[in-house]
């Protein structure tokens, strides 16, 4: 979600000021205090203040988000790998079994066996009096026994401490979210409650910038990779912005960028912030289509660079994938993948 604060007034923008220089030529001339835009301007600046925050928030959700998946895969692989050791245990227990019965069938069970099917034959293997009392091949046994039993409950408490985590996770993505819709909610009901006029000359502002193609220049990728990236990010035109998602209906922003990069074949983290990381650091001036740039300090917006002072991103709730001057906002650092 970029910051849609307009880079230069529209016509409409123009028009409204001369209005209201006559309004309040004409009100002076005649005693009265006319009721100027200011209070509308103020609500303007709110929604642009509540969808930066909310671009924020996205990001933390995505990285929230991120890092749960992580988890799930690391206690599946967890579970996994507790079952194959349950497996191993249990085929030992039968093969120890086996060996018991049949020194019961050739004259009677020796006690000792007995332990072979306690919980924790570890007891019984720190006495080292009574190992003598049976076979090289029934120790060998019984401490392989050990030591699956002793990997086993490792594994189950690694698991138990990331799906705790997991759990944890699962409950900031939640917090994240709701952060989202609340602030992009209020931003709608603000919206709303501007004078006709006014919301339509903010979403003409909001969607004043290009969805044609514009001309780079001469411009050319760096890489096969950056080519394919910028094609793959051309074909995004026009889709809408949708907070939280990385393709192929809609996007935000640093979903965009992933998005692109992967049709080239190329993997990136899904975060703006992590993105700005994702290659080699370059100045603006050496900027080549494909470059990622990311805005602000905090590198909450992200957008990739097209050539001839352009970029192409998913601004923000509203606002489809669009071209837009690569100085649309402050703080740009440029990354080459």
């Amino acid at each position: 979600m970029g910051s849609h604060r307009r880079l230069a007034p529209s016509g409409f923008d123009r028009g409204a000021s001369v209005a209201v220089t006559v309004l309040s030529i004409t009100a002076a001339a005649l005693g009265v205090v006319p009721a100027l835009a200011a209070p509308h301007d103020d609500t303007r600046a709110e929604v642009d203040r509540l969808y930066e925050e909310a671009e924020k928030a996205t990001e933390a959700y995505n990285r929230a988000d991120e890092r749960a998946d992580a988890l799930r895969e690391q206690v599946g692989t967890a579970q996994d790998g507790i079952a194959r050791r349950q497996e191993r245990i249990n085929t030992l227990r039968e093969a120890l079994g086996s060996l018991a019965g049949a020194q019961y069938r050739s004259g009677g069970l020796d006690p000792t066996l007995a332990l072979l099917f306690a919980d924790d034959p570890e007891d019984y293997l720190d006495k080292a009096s009574v190992l003598d009392r049976i076979s090289a091949h029934q120790a060998d046994a019984l401490r392989d026994l050990q030591r699956a039993m002793r990997d086993l409950a490792q594994d189950r408490e690694e698991a138990a401490g990331k799906l705790s985590e997991l759990n944890r996770s699962r409950k900031e993505v939640a917090a994240h979210r709701k952060s989202v819709e609340r602030k992009l909610a209020k931003a709608r009901r603000l919206l709303n409650s501007l004078p006709e006029a006014e919301r339509a000359a903010y979403d003409r502002a909001s969607r004043s910038g290009r969805t044609g193609m514009p001309g780079f220049g001469g411009a050319v990728p760096a890489s096969d990779r950056a080519a394919a990236a910028v094609a793959a990010a051309r074909s995004a035109l026009g889709r809408p912005y949708v907070w939280g998602a990385n393709g192929p209906g809609g996007f935000d922003c640093s979903g965009l960028m992933q998005w692109s990069y992967a049709q080239a074949g190329v993997a990136i983290p899904r975060t703006s912030q992590a993105q700005r990381y994702a290659g080699r650091q370059i100045p603006l001036s050496q900027a080549q289509p494909g470059d990622l740039v990311t805005y602000r300090g905090d590198a909450s917006h992200v957008a990739m660079y097209m050539g001839n002072g352009q970029v192409i991103h998913a601004p923000y709730p509203g606002a489809p994938v669009r071209y837009d001057p690569v100085g649309m906002m402050p703080g740009a650092t440029v990354t080459r993948v």
